[in-house]
């Protein structure tokens, strides 16, 4: 599907150069003779060559989901809830052929919420670098943004999500398991095992309920107003808020167990 920004181009009849690989050499003579202003990047999962870089006349500007140096890479937003964040934001910086390495421009910071998704974050995150590649822009053309080179001994990395990290270990902390369900919605969407099925976990939530020392974790503890009352390792306890079984639509934990008849004490995830 096209991005908006193509829909948009394409509907004002501007040109749309999109190569598969922009580091090939034949894409070179096309882009040196835009010599744009500003060359702008967002999201984009391959690095640019030097060459198209230096053909910015003003500057080559990434926008990115953190706060450099910290969380370098390509999910810094499920990295950022997997580690139980507080803090995150937006920078932007002068681009450079090294990953997200650049010196910083402009920084905005945004709280997380303790329920919030990553797809959720995403989508405030969003809002806010587009406001925030307005100013560095304005900033950059006006010459009242001096870059400020990166501390590479405070960087940390935040490598692609895999399907294996989404699997639920009981063994953990339930705020453990709760950040982990967080950053995997949208994708890959948390899964632990249900009487031999899998279930999807969307949404959960630790509770204050001190467990049953002798419980096991995994056991079914009994119903919350919303949710499934799950042991979690460390003696803590995890409410699971809506799951979805395959080809079936989401549910409440609450719908979920009455549909399949849990009983308190049962040993029912995996």
């Amino acid at each position: 599907m096209p991005s908006p920004i193509k829909t948009l181009a394409q509907e004002s009849g501007i040109p749309v150069f999109q190569p598969e690989k922009i580091r090939k050499e034949e894409n070179r003579s096309i882009l040196e003779k835009l010599r744009p202003d500003f060359i702008v990047v967002v999201a984009y999962g391959q690095i640019l060559p030097g060459w198209l870089l230096q053909s910015a006349r003003l500057a080559p500007v990434n926008i990115h989901a953190s706060l450099l140096p910290r969380y370098r890479g390509a999910a810094p937003i499920p990295w950022a809830i997997l580690n139980g964040e507080t803090i995150t934001g937006v920078t932007t910086m002068v681009m450079r052929e090294t990953l997200d390495s650049g010196p910083i421009l402009l920084q905005e910071e945004v709280s997380i919420d303790p329920a919030i998704t990553a797809g959720e974050l995403g989508i405030t995150l969003s809002v806010v670098g587009a406001n925030l590649l307005i100013q560095t822009l304005d900033g950059l053309h006006g010459q009242s943004i001096n870059p400020i080179a990166q501390d590479d001994s405070q960087a940390s990395w935040a490598p692609r999500i895999t399907k294996e990290m989404a699997l639920i270990s009981w063994e953990k902390c339930a705020l453990d398991i709760h950040n982990q369900i967080r950053a995997m919605n949208p994708w890959p969407v948390a899964y632990t095992a249900f009487r031999d099925m899998r279930l999807h976990v969307w949404r959960s939530m630790p509770v204050s309920q001190i467990a049953d020392s002798a419980a096991i974790p995994g056991t079914f503890l009994g119903l919350s107003q919303e949710g499934i009352r799950v042991q979690c390792g460390e003696g803590t306890v995890l409410d699971l808020l809506e799951v979805q079984m395959p080809a079936k639509n989401r549910v409440s934990g609450r719908q979920f167990a009455n549909g399949a008849r849990l009983r308190a004490g049962e040993l029912a995830f995996h």
